[in-house]
């Protein structure tokens, strides 16, 4: 029980000295990558519809549509969380344009891809949680057995998601340095999804996926015109937007659907 208390202790100065500006940075990270494939549409205009009409054979008008509905979505809905202003409607077109891009781009049947897509619609919940307790509700008509309920099961779908960004970083080799950080990556991401020391679970795995992005992901090392530069820079945005929806979790909390709220009942 000793062994806890500094770290405890550490993650609560933390939190304290954080409070104001941990959800701003959070909602940041969140949308990073989203502001940076919407940046991308605009300046790859023509390579980006040329690749949805060579790909599905849907047209010129049709990938045109596509291409703009993308720019739009990402960009405006980027606005709109930063600003504050109509949080639930920019996170629901958001979640489209994930939902639309995993078929465009045929993510579906790529499982590492997938799983980072979900991971990052967890995000999206989460911040869907956020707004739900700082507005209107848009679920004002759904039973709920407690009147946050459904922030709740949002928090928790949202801390379950994320998680299934960590499982695309284990290594299954024989070496030791591998079969640590898989040990102690699976008990971090076990702790996060079930709610228990759960901010200072997730606090660690944002130090451990920070390091890790920047190391593996450093796309500034990389020329623009290698291919390799838009895939690094592809990883490390959307790897910032899973530690934004992980500072949101350490900035909130598990929600009420968690071991650690339950303790406080026992």
């Amino acid at each position: 029980m000793s062994l806890n208390i500094p770290s405890s202790r550490a993650s609560r100065v933390f939190l304290r000295v954080t409070k104001q500006y941990l959800p701003h940075l959070a909602r940041l990270c969140l949308i990073s990558t989203f502001l940076e494939d919407g940046i991308r549409m605009w300046f790859q205009w023509n390579e980006q519809k040329d690749y949805i009409e060579a790909t599905w054979g849907c047209g010129y008008f049709l990938a045109t549509c596509f291409v703009l509905l993308n720019l739009t979505g990402q960009l405006g809905g980027c606005v709109l969380i930063l600003s504050r202003n109509f949080v639930q409607y920019a996170c629901f077109g958001l979640f489209g344009v994930i939902a639309l891009q995993t078929v465009a781009y045929s993510i579906l049947w790529d499982i590492k891809f997938l799983m980072r897509n979900l991971a990052l619609g967890g995000g999206l919940l989460l911040l869907l949680a956020e707004s739900r307790s700082e507005g209107k509700s848009m679920f004002a008509g759904v039973p709920s057995m407690g009147e946050s309920s459904p922030k709740q099961y949002m928090q928790l779908g949202g801390r379950v998601l994320l998680v299934l960004m960590f499982m695309t970083l284990l290594h299954f080799d024989p070496s030791f340095f591998s079969i640590l950080q898989n040990m102690v990556g699976t008990a971090l991401i076990i702790l996060v999804a079930i709610g228990f020391k759960t901010k200072l679970a997730a606090l660690t795995l944002v130090i451990w996926l920070l390091a890790i992005n920047v190391y593996f992901n450093a796309f500034w090392t990389v020329p623009a015109y290698k291919p390799m530069h838009d895939f690094l820079k592809y990883d490390f945005f959307q790897t910032t937007s899973v530690i934004g929806g992980l500072l949101l979790v350490v900035a909130l909390g598990p929600g009420g659907v968690s071991m650690d709220e339950k303790k406080k009942e026992w």
